[in-house]
């Protein structure tokens, strides 16, 4: 939302790329991953099996870890206690009884602690939007909701700015220097 809205666009435009950064399952999509995840998995007793895999490079444990929370995060202690209340209202998610396992293995295992793998508030957010009957079309939605103030207080200040510059975000090439062309018939 800042790199566009640095360029002064219309509130709409700005808004339109948060929300677009958010939709990937890295980052406001985690919580729909996550429940593709417990579906993948399907039911408690597979578990292992999908520990086994994660462990061996063969899957992601989605809705763990994070970039600035480097042990559990503390959204996710409030959520999961949220999670509770909204279960008791609508009835237990089968999907809960897998998630809380995970849980409990990645607290407990040494990989997930030593990549400081803990629960983020994406690992139970997606099972409460669904419990609220939610489709998970919406949850990029309601995720960009909250946020919504605060990047229209950002895209308001920008425009107040004079001294405002356009983001231009740096990057460096480390790939190979030079390679020899080779022509198309010998590829």
């Amino acid at each position: 939302m800042r790199a566009v809205g640095s360029s002064q666009v219309d509130p709409f435009s700005a808004i339109s790329a948060g929300i677009a950064a958010l939709y990937g399952p890295l980052h406001g999509g985690a919580n729909e991953a996550v429940l593709s995840m417990l579906d993948e998995i399907g039911e408690k007793k597979n578990i292992p099996e999908f520990i086994k895999e994660v462990k061996g490079g063969g899957g992601r444990l989605m809705g763990f870890g994070h970039r600035v929370y480097k042990s559990y995060d503390p959204r996710a202690k409030l959520i999961k206690k949220v999670a509770d209340d909204v279960f008791a209202e609508t009835g237990l998610n089968p999907k809960l009884e897998i998630a809380l396992e995970l849980e409990r293995i990645a607290l407990e295992d040494e990989y997930f602690i030593k990549r400081k793998l803990y629960p983020n508030v994406d690992f139970y957010s997606g099972l409460i939007y669904q419990a609220m009957g939610y489709p998970t079309e919406y949850f990029t939605v309601l995720f960009a909701l909250g946020r919504m103030p605060g990047w229209l207080s950002q895209w308001e200040e920008m425009l107040l700015d004079k001294d405002q510059k356009i983001a231009r975000p740096r990057q460096i090439y480390t790939g190979q220097q030079e390679r020899p062309f080779v022509p198309i018939e010998s590829r």
